[in-house]
């Protein structure tokens, strides 16, 4: 995983930073949160650890500021902070553990680890289709910047009928089935109806094979 790591004491850090690299994690360390602000502005992670207690923008305040644009990507605190108000407000703001320093690097590993896996269940089950468009396979569900999508019955039928089939070129007469039934429908009607939808996205990603069919593909995002 790629992983940014805030952490101001710098033993800990370089202990943390040479361990996770060990287990094969792709790291970056800082020391200071208004640092992180400015990187997560450009760069994306799969996983911060955040400690709470560091110059300039706290742990809690970092999270609360990335969370106002959409950022969901998952949150480990360490800290020394044992209050319950601050371990409380850190899974408020949607943390997905807290681990009390001191602590061993083992068990760091072992919640870094169940982090991951929840992500590879996640990514089977959330599609991503373009820089802003998801699919959920589970709700068969559009998201845009992760609110549901609004859509046609059709419409509902011909996105679900692409993303369970992710990849593929889907011809018409897999669209017909699908989405249409058991009425006869021409090519053009299914053309122009796929045409409808593609208008009403704000990206569009639904590939079309002239004379084949349709696909998509997962986006996949470029690594900084």
């Amino acid at each position: 995983m790629k992983i940014l790591l805030l952490e101001d004491e710098l033993m800990l850090q370089s202990s943390i930073l040479e361990y996770l690299e060990a287990l094969g994690h792709k790291c970056i360390a800082y020391g200071d949160g208004l640092d992180v602000e400015n990187d997560l502005k450009t760069t994306q992670y799969d996983l911060l650890l955040l400690d709470i207690n560091v110059p300039n923008i706290n742990g809690i305040d970092l999270v609360k500021n990335i969370k106002k644009k959409n950022c969901n990507t998952p949150v480990i605190f360490i800290s020394a902070l044992i209050d319950i108000e601050t371990i409380a407000q850190a899974f408020d703001l949607g943390a997905s553990d807290y681990i009390k320093k001191p602590f061993h690097l083992k068990e760091l590993a072992i919640r870094v680890q169940k982090i991951s896996e929840q992500m590879d269940n996640s990514k089977r089950e959330h599609i991503l289709l373009s820089s802003n468009y998801s699919y959920l396979k589970k709700d068969n569900t559009l998201l845009y910047n992760n609110e549901i999508q609004i859509l046609t019955k059709k419409q509902q039928s011909i996105i679900e009928c692409l993303c369970k089939n992710i990849g593929t070129i889907i011809d018409f007469d897999i669209f017909r089935e699908y989405a249409w039934g058991s009425d006869l429908v021409s090519d053009a009607t299914i053309r122009a109806e796929i045409s409808r939808l593609r208008r009403v996205l704000k990206e569009d990603f639904i590939q079309n094979h002239k004379g084949v069919g349709y696909k998509v593909d997962r986006y996949v995002i470029s690594p900084n």
